[in-house]
């Protein structure tokens, strides 16, 4: 799989884990320089916290694009530390 925003590619990986229609790209095939932490969080029932951040490319920045469980509930573990997209970005195999 591999998701692409503006043109770059900012993640990559045949080992996605796919929960609730999202894939979650292992931290190795993170291009973790077109990440920027963000401030936001939310709070999912059975996940836990999520952090979020913007994804930059091309001098262009996408707010809140990105996210991951850092230390989800023990329901999602197998997610940890990965990290999943929405708000435009393209997750295409």
């Amino acid at each position: 799989m591999i998701a692409m925003w503006n043109g770059v590619i900012v993640a990559h990986s045949t080992q996605t884990i796919r929960v609730e229609g999202y894939h979650y790209f292992p931290p190795e095939g993170v291009d973790w320089s077109a990440l920027i932490p963000s401030t936001t969080t939310s709070r999912c029932w059975w996940k836990g916290k999520a952090t979020y951040y913007h994804v930059r490319a091309h001098d262009a920045v996408n707010h809140d694009a990105a996210w991951t469980y850092e230390h989800p509930w023990p329901l999602a573990r197998r997610i940890t530390g990965h990290v999943a997209f929405w708000r435009g970005v393209t997750v295409e195999p």
